[in-house]
């Protein structure tokens, strides 16, 4: 068995929030060089006739980080960090702490595991964290694994994956959009447009490998982390209970 045993209390609001924000946090300290690069790789093959003498062009995940640092130093990678802790110290803390609270809530006691659950339908924009509980939840289910670090390890890692196939063509958009300059794009729907015209349908998982990289590995950083400091800070909580009776 690797990491702590499950605690036999279950975690407190307080536990999920603190332990969600900063298993977060920690996640995106490791991944945030990632994150950049994929962001380099969406918007590269913009304007590419006008801008190629001006814009190094980036090849790979290592190839794009290793030629930021080169033309804009070795903080580069981690530009906007700071506004990314905060975020998902706030974000993540809620998103992540109460979607346990938030499915009990919704679901009757005692139901049907396999009957459809009305808290996957209402988060919708919780991709990983429902992906994560499903795959969780079903190795659990069929006695493959134990709640420990090796089903923690897998479901994060299918949970990174899926959320990287659904959202890619999303966020690539966005990020060709939102890095535009004015006029280029009348909308996001001309932007989705254009891209398909100028580039091909390929376009949309342009940037794929480093998404995947950056999530999946942020999901399994985070989701274990948070597993473990779940049963930390209870361990923690019990026997500061202990010590006070």
């Amino acid at each position: 068995m690797v990491g702590l045993k499950p605690s036999e209390v279950p975690p407190t609001t307080a536990v999920k929030f603190l332990g969600a924000g900063t298993a977060a946090c920690f996640a995106d300290l490791l991944t945030f060089p990632l994150d950049t690069a994929k962001v380099r790789l969406q918007i590269q093959g913009e304007n590419q006739a006008t801008q190629a003498a001006q814009r190094p062009q980036y090849r790979g995940v290592l190839g794009t980080i290793l030629t930021m640092v080169r033309t804009e130093g070795p903080r580069s990678p981690y530009n906007g960090l700071v506004a990314g802790l905060q975020r998902q110290m706030s974000f993540a803390s809620i998103r992540i702490g109460l979607y346990d609270s938030v499915k009990q809530f919704y679901t009757p006691k005692g139901a049907d595991r396999t009957l459809p659950n009305i808290t996957r339908n209402a988060i919708v924009n919780c991709a990983e964290m429902v992906t994560y509980d499903i795959i969780k939840e079903k190795l659990l289910d069929y006695h493959l694994l134990t709640d420990n670090f090796p089903c923690h390890f897998i479901s994060a890692f299918g949970a990174g994956f899926c959320a990287t196939l659904v959202a890619s063509p999303v966020d690539v958009v966005k990020t060709r959009y939102m890095n535009s300059p004015p006029g280029q794009y009348r909308s996001p729907l001309d932007c989705m447009l254009k891209m398909v015209a100028h580039e091909g349908p390929t376009a949309f998982y342009k940037g794929f490998t480093p998404s995947f990289l950056r999530l999946g590995t942020w999901n399994v950083v985070m989701f274990v982390t948070y597993e473990q400091l779940k049963r930390a800070f209870m361990k923690v909580q019990m026997l500061r209970n202990l010590h006070s009776e």
